[in-house]
């Protein structure tokens, strides 16, 4: 817009300029014109004057000649050769003033001037051939007859007096000549206001459009200049409120598309710097926790190469002790070394079941626990484990009470073997901290959140756990205070053994105590394992198919 308005500008101003130009060129000529006029007026009337007076030298040489008082007829010649030039010279300027249109009064004046003319060249003829026959006058005529005789053939002309007609022609010829000279100065001072009104017009359209494009780029170029400041500080959020059809306008929409394109760049270059933060911290926080897990396993391994120091020094010690009470002195009845054997025999067991302990806690410690993920019917080792638990129960006279569950009707993904051992443990616990003669409970059910789980409890009516201690029932080697007195043995690693069997079959082991709130004992462990529903057991099929 502004181009286009700036050209059309510059356009005028040059069509401006190329008038006045057209208008100089009109005005010159008009004044070499009134000055042609002018000097063609001048050089008339001069050439009149000359006329008359070169008339008079004439007509004063034919007196001296006449009286005898001498008379050069050479001069006689050069004045009547001058005043012949001057008629043909004033013939020559009084057609040039006919044809420039000199007459300002309908040819009057050109006539007059042309009559004077042909009078004049007869009188200068009819001079030339009476000055010719003059002569010197004798001395008995009368002198005043010769000046008479003179002075008609000087003063008149085809009955006109030429004196009277020079005159005339001289006045007529002063007057036009004043009159060229008047108009000369008029077109001059027209051609010099029409050269100043021009200049000021040019000056004012200038000034005008220079006024105007001041005005109108200020606004434009300002946005743009502070644009330009405020992307140059950074803030690449802001947009020059140009929305018009200008350059300016689309200069404006290039930088605003440009700062929209820096700005996207720089909140995607923050947005990955971000992102690499974040990565790094989550690298450093995993490199970290490697670390504090490679240094936890250093020192369970540490541990436990103490644990397994300490837990089989004392079966170990006590096996040999009985080994050596045996043998020492002589022979002894049977009955004394199968009861030693037994005695070894069940000290083996125990210390069988520590390292098997202790062989579990390392696998979990080093999660290496080896899991055989399997469709298992839960019915086959809970069965397992009542079998196996029924032993240790019935020494204690604990009663074992769980209904039957039916066979496949719950099923699972997982390790039998390590479910059996899952739940042995969990009814072992609650045999060895149970009261002689007490009740061990287990119900299960199948719940209807989702996903499906199996919800198994193991409840005891034995020593229960302070509230306190059961946030570390399930540290490595904690025992509780109640249990170290029920208790002394135990190595504190059934129910961590337990949790990590439970995490390795995805589900979760929880600990309530007292369970009965009504007699404030026993312990209530809460067993959930994920079920496997019918969709799942046909794609398992169908694969297996």
């Amino acid at each position: 817009m502004f181009r286009k308005q700036l050209s059309w500008v510059l356009l005028f101003l040059a069509a401006c300029i190329v008038l006045q130009g057209v208008g100089a060129v009109f005005a010159l000529r008009e004044a070499e014109r009134q000055v042609v006029r002018g000097r063609i007026a001048s050089d008339i009337h001069q050439g009149f004057v000359q006329l008359s007076a070169t008339k008079q030298h004439l007509r004063a040489w034919v007196t001296q000649h006449k009286i005898g008082a001498g008379g050069n007829p050479a001069a006689r010649d050069a004045l009547l050769s001058d005043m012949h030039q001057t008629l043909a010279d004033l013939t020559k300027l009084s057609q040039s003033a006919s044809s420039l249109g000199m007459d300002r009064s309908d040819g009057e004046e050109q006539t007059a001037r042309q009559e004077a003319l042909r009078v004049l060249g007869q009188n200068v003829k009819t001079l030339g051939d009476a000055i010719g026959l003059v002569k010197t006058l004798p001395a008995d005529i009368p002198a005043r007859l010769g000046w008479d005789t003179l002075s008609e053939v000087f003063e008149k002309s085809e009955g006109r007096d030429l004196r009277e007609l020079i005159g005339q022609s001289i006045v007529r010829e002063r007057a036009a000549m004043l009159r060229e000279r008047q108009a000369a100065d008029a077109t001059l001072a027209r051609i010099r206001w029409l050269w100043v009104g021009m200049a000021l017009s040019l000056a004012l359209l200038a000034l005008g459009a220079t006024v105007y494009f001041a005005r109108a780029l200020r606004r434009p170029i300002d946005e743009l200049a502070r644009g330009a400041h405020k992307l140059r500080q950074g803030r690449l959020q802001h947009r020059i409120p140009l929305d018009g059809q200008d350059e300016f306008s689309d200069v404006a929409r290039s930088m605003n598309a440009m700062a929209a394109a820096l700005e996207r760049h720089s909140q995607q270059e923050t947005e990955q710097r971000h992102r690499l933060e974040s990565e790094v911290r989550e690298r450093t926080s995993a490199l970290h926790e490697a670390n504090k897990s490679l240094q936890q396993t250093d020192t369970r391994r540490r541990q436990l190469l103490a644990d397994i120091s300490h837990e089989l020094r004392t079966p170990t010690t006590a096996i040999r002790g009985e080994a050596e009470i045996t043998l020492r002195g002589g022979e002894r009845p049977g009955p004394e070394y199968r009861e030693a054997l037994q005695r070894i025999v069940a000290i083996s067991r125990q210390l069988g079941s520590v390292i098997d302990d202790l062989l579990a806690m390392a696998r979990s410690d080093m999660e290496t626990l080896s899991i055989v993920h399997q469709t298992v019917d839960m019915s086959e080792p809970l069965a397992d484990a009542l079998s196996q638990a029924s032993a240790l129960a019935g020494e204690r006279s604990i009663l074992l009470d769980c209904p039957p569950m039916p066979k496949g009707s719950v099923k699972v993904m997982g390790d039998g073997q390590r479910l059996s051992q899952l739940l042995l443990l969990l009814l072992d616990n609650a045999v060895r901290y149970s009261h002689r003669h007490g009740t061990v409970t287990v119900r299960w059910e199948r719940s209807t959140e989702f996903p499906p789980m199996l919800r198994l409890q193991v409840t005891d009516q034995g020593i229960g756990i302070p509230a306190e201690e059961l946030h570390q029932v399930f540290d490595r080697h904690f025992r509780g205070s109640l249990a170290r007195l029920h208790r002394a043995a135990g190595s504190g690693l059934g129910l961590p053994i337990a949790k990590a069997l439970v995490l390795a079959h995805g589900g979760h082991l929880t600990l309530q105590s007292p369970a009965d709130d009504m007699q404030n004992t026993g312990t209530c462990v809460i067993l959930n394992l994920p079920l496997l529903t019918r969709p799942v057991l046909d794609t398992l099929q169908t694969a297996q198919t």
